[in-house]
């Protein structure tokens, strides 16, 4: 080989496997070697046709030689946050969903009562107020820029004032707007944790929470509700839970999967037990305002406030379900620090997250202050019967649901008392041998009856699943008229 080449880049690489480009070859003895011909006159056969090599040149211009029969052994490793973010749901639905057909032989059309967007079968439509804010936004060329990484001027006031009460006045500057109410609950429990640390969960719970400190290193802490207080924490266990390496409590309410909203006093004994060890709240409450009946739903930090602001709470909130537009992806924090400052750090971790994504859509952003903030009298009636008959709705629809679900033998419910959501509990001991658990009845469920429902062991509640009764009066209907046969079907006839 002439000095001035270099040898394979590859440790270890045989040069007989070297091939260069013909202009090459002559600075290179096996490459000559390799491209003899034999006695007969043919090419070398064990090489020929075959480029099994990359090159280059050095600064000098000799070629450089890369062994390209072993490429298949180039792996580009992951990172360690990308590996540890798994969501456990998909472990839990993707194996029952394999098995799903659109059309049943028998006739019978998919249900999909387990996705939690209320807007899939076009029954629920945002209020008229907000999509012609929308397309006044579309028009505009101011909503076309680029926008502050925290959120729109004029947005953010609109969510300070949604969220000002008598006992709790919203500085703009205490609002973060993030890509979804998902995104902001990762801007702030990413500013919350590190490796090692761990927070509070509910269960059943949202598992995006776990999802999100599991990819940072962080642990996560199931707190119980108890169906039998009608999905309240139960205290006594939080409490037992928390140690140095606890960050936040986090509490949802209303309650995805639950279904349940929590009264004055709960609220005031989780901001006592929080101030106690001095561990902040995040409170989400995507679903704030979506009661029924007399239940009334109290912002957290409100609650904290009537207190004498005795625990810092951070708030997460959205368009998506109390306004019916979970695509557009708009959701935003709010800060609201004690007299300590105990936030501030935080507070500016948030934001120096933000620069990271750069907020959300200014578009979208800029129909909330017609709609937190509405401009006239007009509009703000117009908003306020729309919710009233949103709510109206979905009681309807749960009450539909819950006294169908009364005949269905081997099930029990907590009748929801909010959000879009009801679980339903599965006694195992009533069933026949084929159903010894939650994600046995939903996948028996999905082939035989062609109807899904959440496993309620993707929420850390083992023999639930999660109904979600947006839908159409007729579709849940047809729902439940399939659920009571199957039931029946699976009856342990032996009892």
């Amino acid at each position: 080989m002439a000095p001035n080449v270099k040898k394979s880049l590859l440790q270890g690489a045989s040069n007989s496997n070297v091939v260069h480009p013909p202009e090459q070859q002559q600075h290179c003895g096996d490459c000559f070697n390799n491209n003899r011909v034999n006695d007969n006159g043919d090419d070398n056969d064990e090489h020929a046709n075959i480029d099994m090599h990359s090159t280059s040149t050095d600064s000098e211009n000799n070629p450089i030689c890369v062994d390209v029969s072993t490429v298949s052994s180039w792996v580009c490793k992951s990172s360690k946050k990308s590996r540890r973010t798994v969501n456990p749901i998909r472990a839990i639905v993707d194996p029952i969903l394999s098995s799903r057909s659109n059309k049943k032989d028998d006739g019978k059309e998919f249900i999909n009562l387990s996705l939690g967007d209320p807007t899939i079968y076009g029954n629920l439509n945002p209020p008229d107020a907000l999509l012609r804010a929308a397309e006044k936004c579309a028009s505009s060329p101011l909503r076309r820029s680029y926008v502050n990484a925290c959120g729109s001027d004029d947005a953010r006031l609109a969510i300070a004032a949604h969220h000002s009460t008598e006992n709790t006045k919203v500085d703009v500057d205490d609002v973060i707007i993030g890509c979804g109410c998902s995104g902001a609950l990762e801007l702030a429990l990413t500013a919350l944790l590190d490796e090692g640390s761990s927070i509070l969960v509910p269960s059943p719970g949202f598992p995006l929470y776990q999802v999100i400190a599991q990819s940072h290193g962080a642990t996560v802490k199931p707190y119980r509700l108890d169906p039998k207080k009608n999905w309240e924490c139960d205290l006594e266990d939080m409490e037992a839970l928390v140690d140095e390496s606890v960050r936040a409590i986090i509490v949802t309410n209303p309650s995805n999967p639950c279904g349940s909203v929590f009264s004055e006093k709960h609220l005031e004994n989780i901001c006592h037990l929080a101030a106690r060890y001095h561990v902040p709240l995040v409170s989400d409450e995507v679903y704030g305002g979506i009661v029924f009946g007399d239940c009334k739903f109290h912002p957290l930090a409100s609650i904290s406030a009537k207190l004498g602001n005795i625990v810092p709470v951070i708030t997460a909130s959205g368009l998506a379900k109390q306004f019916l537009c979970p695509g557009w992806r708009v959701g935003w924090l709010v800060i609201h620090d004690n007299e300590c400052g105990a936030l501030s750090d935080v507070k500016v971790g948030i934001k120096r997250l933000a620069q990271i994504s750069l907020g959300a859509s200014h578009l979208a952003q800029g129909v909330l202050p017609a709609i937190l903030n509405p401009p006239t009298a007009d509009v703000s009636r117009e908003i306020f019967e729309w919710k009233l008959n949103l709510n109206a709705t979905l009681s309807k629809q749960s009450m539909f649901l819950c006294d169908r679900l009364i005949s269905c033998q081997g099930l029990g419910f907590v009748r929801p008392e909010g959000a879009m959501y009801a679980m339903v509990e599965v006694n195992p001991g009533y069933f026949d041998a084929e159903i010894t658990n939650d994600i046995d009845f939903t996948k028996l469920l999905l082939d035989e009856e062609n109807l899904f429902a959440l496993p309620g062991s993707a929420f850390g509640a083992p023999n639930f699943f999660r109904i979600v009764y947006c839908s159409p009066v007729d579709v849940l209907d047809e729902a439940v008229a399939r659920i009571e046969r199957f039931c029946w079907n699976h009856q342990n006839r032996g009892k």
